[in-house]
């Protein structure tokens, strides 16, 4: 995310508020999407948990379209409220 930071900052407040939820938001979608999922997977483990890859799969295809559906037109919104 810090390499995306600078070139967003320069177009605005909304190119990093999307960015934003670009890189918190879309990662859900894979297993190994993001660092912070594969940290969570691995102490899952070493607590004797069990992380079912297609579970973990089928929620991310059923939560990232809705949340980003939902997260783009508040953010709109939200922009033309407050300005960016």
């Amino acid at each position: 995310m810090p390499v995306l930071l600078p070139p967003a900052a320069e177009a605005g407040t909304g190119a990093v508020a999307a960015v934003l939820v670009g890189v918190n938001v879309g990662p859900n979608l894979t297993y190994a999407g993001s660092l912070a999922t594969l940290l969570w997977r691995r102490v899952v483990r070493m607590q004797d948990g069990e992380v079912n890859l297609r579970e973990f799969t089928v929620l991310g295809v059923a939560t990232v379209p809705a949340a980003l559906v939902s997260a783009v037109p508040a953010l709109w919104v939200s922009l033309r409220i407050v300005g960016g």
